[in-house]
């Protein structure tokens, strides 16, 4: 095992379930110790969609070391009491993955005229300002950080969308938050290169389930996996990324090139 994470301190959000859970625990087996934090720690199997052990207890029965910490990523203080507990249990935070996420709109798409405004503040309150708030916290913390030996002070991960570089009908909120989570990439990248602190996104394509219309959109072996997202962002939070800041990297077979 490579463990090109190694002494590293991570703090992951949305960790209970899907991409936050897989990259939780492809941190953890590269060598991170990892701060795990969601609404509540109760996790669930993303193919089964049945209970799992919990995410940051699964990590500690396989050998690595992880603690929980409750957080509406939407509100700033949760956000600031996420990263103070870290620093108290670890004593620095190096990597930042803001994942948390929500979809409103999939179980009732609508086009913008019937779109409601409740729906559409919520998904930019959890998606974009959240995102907003992990940088801004993190990045705080890791300017007043000793730099590791390669210079570098820390590496934060953004989660967007392949709908982040493109469009889609009747989900106007989650697309804006997305084009709006590259859009922050962007300026906090420039703003934390001085401090040698990455700023990078991840744009991820549709992951498994049994649509065919949507595994024919990926033109690489269909659908994904959410293990194909956590590689990536392994990649990115690893000196292997170490001339890599202000990315949004499409991981979605193929998808955004149709």
């Amino acid at each position: 095992m490579s463990r090109r994470l190694a002494s590293k301190i991570a703090v992951i959000t949305g960790t209970s379930s899907g991409l936050g859970r897989a990259i939780a625990l492809a941190f953890a087996r590269e060598g991170a110790t990892v701060t795990c934090s969601d609404i509540n720690p109760n996790s669930i199997n993303f193919k089964s969609g049945e209970p799992d052990t919990a995410t940051h207890n699964k990590i500690i029965e396989q050998g690595g070391k992880s603690i929980f910490v409750k957080c509406d990523t939407s509100r700033s203080e949760d956000v600031q009491n996420l990263i103070k507990k870290t620093v108290e249990e670890s004593g620095r935070v190096d990597i930042m993955v803001n994942n948390a996420g929500v979809s409103l709109e999939t179980k009732d798409p609508r086009p913008i005229w019937e779109y409601a405004e409740g729906i559409f503040d919520k998904t930019i309150a959890i998606n974009l300002r959240g995102v907003f708030l992990g940088c801004k916290y993190a990045s705080a913390q890791m300017i007043k950080q000793d730099p590791h030996p390669n210079g570098d002070r820390g590496w934060i991960i953004n989660l967007a969308s392949i709908v982040g570089l493109i469009g889609m009908p009747k989900y106007s909120g989650y697309v804006a938050s997305k084009h709006g989570v590259l859009g922050l990439k962007k300026s906090a990248a420039w703003e934390c290169a001085e401090h040698r602190i990455h700023v990078n996104a991840i744009c991820p394509g549709y992951k498994s389930r049994p649509c065919f219309r949507l595994e024919a959109m990926h033109p690489f072996r269909g659908l994904g996996e959410p293990e194909d997202i956590a590689r990536a962002a392994v990649f990115l939070a690893s000196e292997d990324a170490s001339w890599v800041t202000g990315v949004g990297l499409p991981v979605d077979g193929g998808y955004s090139q149709m």
